[in-house]
């Protein structure tokens, strides 16, 4: 806001094109595409108690996890919305094998793929906690005037044009990173409008906040068990110990951690030895907006959005939030290994 003034997402994307003469206006009005089907998700989400949309859809997705049935409704909604479009040529869901081409013209001129997790905490729906939708855009480097192809999916997270998340909690918000800043819009019911709540956002380079499924401790390795202790010990001087939060949704989890400082962490263990957040869907668009703040997203071998895709579903180890936690992390569990 400025100077008591509502500013809205349309009018905030509108005066953010104005300020490069080249720009189109097509990954602006993607965004705004987007925030239109977050507030149609959002209807289905205020409501579902008083509907037939909890529990269980009855079908699995591509990873053998079973659906809700709001996954299956966010995912078409995304998916319907963005085939209307006249900005998206295709779009690829994590509740999908395989990415959609968009086959009109309209779409094969189009500049842009989207990529997304059309409702990330599935297993909070019924239990009323925080779920959200996550999404990331590309520039595409497949042929114009043609369909879309693969490869335009399989692009590493610093080729990212924009990426973002919308969160349906005690507000919803809309949060969404380009290169240059990270804004967040909570949604005014009033209006129908998502308005400019939380600009220029900043991760603190500290947090006082750890963040991981600490039931899983048994199957950490002994650099990750090092990690932990180092959380729970006592000191005054850092501040620790740290206090430990896990809502088991990655957008609630992290959208704290944006804002209050923190890390959030999803490694490899003895079930998941390669991990098993997403890269495409959760872990490249996570860590280019936390970096965009100033935060870092790490997979505890390379920075995340160095780590070059090679299938869809793909899925890395992340340590992500506060730069100077994360970096504590990492030297930890390395100085174990190697001592070990």
């Amino acid at each position: 806001m400025l100077q008591g003034k509502l500013i809205t997402l349309d009018e905030f994307t509108i005066q953010e094109t104005r300020k490069f003469p080249q720009a189109t206006g097509e990954l602006s009005s993607l965004l705004r595409d987007i925030a239109l089907a977050g507030k149609v998700i959002n209807n289905k989400v205020r409501t579902a108690g008083l509907s037939d949309v909890l529990g269980k859809q009855g079908s699995s997705n591509i990873q053998g996890e079973q659906q809700e049935k709001l996954d299956v409704i966010a995912d078409e909604t995304l998916i319907h919305v963005l085939k209307n479009s006249a900005d998206c040529a295709g779009i690829a869901s994590e509740e999908n094998d395989d990415h959609v081409s968009y086959e009109d013209t309209f779409s094969a001129n189009s500049k842009y793929v989207v990529l997304f997790d059309p409702l990330d905490g599935s297993s909070n729906i019924d239990v009323n906690a925080s779920i959200g939708t996550i999404f990331s855009i590309y520039r595409r480097v497949s042929e114009l005037g043609k369909t879309c192809t693969e490869a335009d999916f399989l692009q590493p997270g610093n080729k990212l044009m924009a990426a973002g998340y919308i969160i349906y909690g005690s507000s919803t918000m809309m949060v969404y990173a380009t290169k240059l800043s990270v804004n967040g819009f909570t949604l005014d019911p009033s209006i129908g409008e998502f308005c400019l709540s939380h600009p220029n956002i900043k991760v603190p380079e500290n947090g006082k906040i750890y963040s991981l499924n600490q039931g899983n401790t048994n199957k950490y390795s002994e650099g990750m068990k090092a990690y932990l202790n180092y959380c729970m010990e006592s000191n005054k001087e850092e501040g620790r110990p740290y206090s430990h939060r896990y809502i088991g949704s990655m957008v609630g989890d992290l959208h704290r951690t944006l804002i209050k400082g923190g890390i959030f962490i999803y490694p490899a263990d003895k079930s998941s030895p390669n991990g098993k957040l997403r890269l495409q869907y959760e872990c490249n668009p996570m860590s280019f907006i936390v970096e965009a703040a100033g935060g870092l997203g790490h997979t505890g071998e390379e920075r995340v959005m160095d780590v070059v895709p090679t299938e869809l579903h793909q899925r890395v180890p992340i340590y992500i939030g506060s730069k100077n936690m994360v970096n504590k992390a990492l030297e930890i569990i390395k100085e174990k290994e190697v001592v070990g």
